[in-house]
């Protein structure tokens, strides 16, 4: 019986067994294991063309390249036998479940300024993640905390988001989940991500919060934009920072199709020993199996030194 039909029928079986339960070893040993010295999480479609699109086949597949993690962004808005599934498969092949979106406020004012309907609607959010968690075993939620408006006090809008992640921490701390908060590249028309400053802007934020179930998700994309130079930021805010996520500049393609030095960054987070998972939020430079071949390739030679 071929890998993946194996598989498929171990977690078959497992129907009824609890989310957070194991197989053996002997039942799933990936080929690649120990292959990257990070937890790289790829993504449902990234590789599609070689693994078929059943989303258990590209698990396994990913195992099978050594990858470790994954990351399901959407994981929330699917059917729970399917997070069911997910969870099980990812146990078979001792693979973790990186960060999925708890709630995420794109267009709208939401952690900037108290409004109980919408922080009501966010905290009703943050308690049906931990279901989901539960799920996937998963220890990390991200949260997009919204729009800034340069017009109000600046110092408010961060006392407002520093009280309703406080009451978000307050449902993750005895569940051990921790919440990672990502900002967005600040937009043109008046109205920005919040918060107003990048990453360092979010570690103060972190720190006021005061709890481990507080962190930043530093995606290393994004912030070069406008801060250019990586490696010391990465150590200015090291403390508050729970997560990664990879993705080149400019396209947010694979490492290697951009400007950003990944060997420097990836042997950085290497050395300081960091064990979380670093998400590849970015899409393909190139179509196909071919393109889903590249991005494999680009991890392992952005770790070679």
């Amino acid at each position: 019986m071929e890998r993946r039909e194996f598989l498929k029928a171990g977690v078959a079986a497992l129907a009824g067994a609890c989310w957070s339960e194991r197989v053996t070893a002997e039942q799933a040993k990936p080929a690649a294991k120990g292959r990257f010295k990070l937890k790289y999480a790829p993504h449902f479609g990234m590789f599609k063309h070689s693994a078929g699109n059943d989303l258990l086949d590209q698990l396994v597949f990913a195992a099978d390249q050594g990858f470790a993690a994954w990351q399901d962004s959407g994981l929330s808005a699917r059917p729970v036998e399917v997070q069911e599934k997910i969870g099980r498969t990812l146990a078979s092949l001792d693979m973790e479940m990186g960060a999925f979106q708890a709630a995420a406020a794109f267009q709208e004012v939401s952690f900037a300024q108290y409004d109980d309907p919408a922080w009501q609607g966010v905290l009703h959010d943050i308690r049906r993640s931990v279901e989901v968690a539960k799920r996937v075993n998963a220890q990390w939620l991200s949260v997009v905390p919204g729009r800034y408006y340069d017009g109000w006090d600046p110092d408010g809008q961060a006392a407002n988001c520093v009280e309703l992640l406080k009451r978000c921490c307050g449902i993750l701390e005895p569940h051990g989940l921790v919440l990672v908060l990502e900002p967005l590249n600040w937009g043109t028309n008046g109205s920005v991500a919040f918060p107003p400053k990048p990453a360092l802007r979010l570690e103060s934020i972190c720190r006021a919060v005061g709890s481990p179930s507080c962190k930043i998700l530093f995606d290393v994309g994004r912030q070069h934009v406008p801060q250019g130079d990586l490696v010391p930021k990465i150590d200015l805010a090291w403390s508050e920072i729970g997560y990664f996520h990879a993705a080149d500049n400019p396209g947010r393609k694979e490492p290697g199709t951009g400007n950003i030095d990944y060997r420097s960054v990836f042997r950085h987070l290497a050395a300081k020993g960091y064990s979380g998972i670093v998400g590849m939020e970015h899409g393909n430079s190139k179509p196909g199996a071919e393109g889903e071949r590249a991005v494999i390739e680009a991890y392992v030679a952005a770790e070679h030194v």
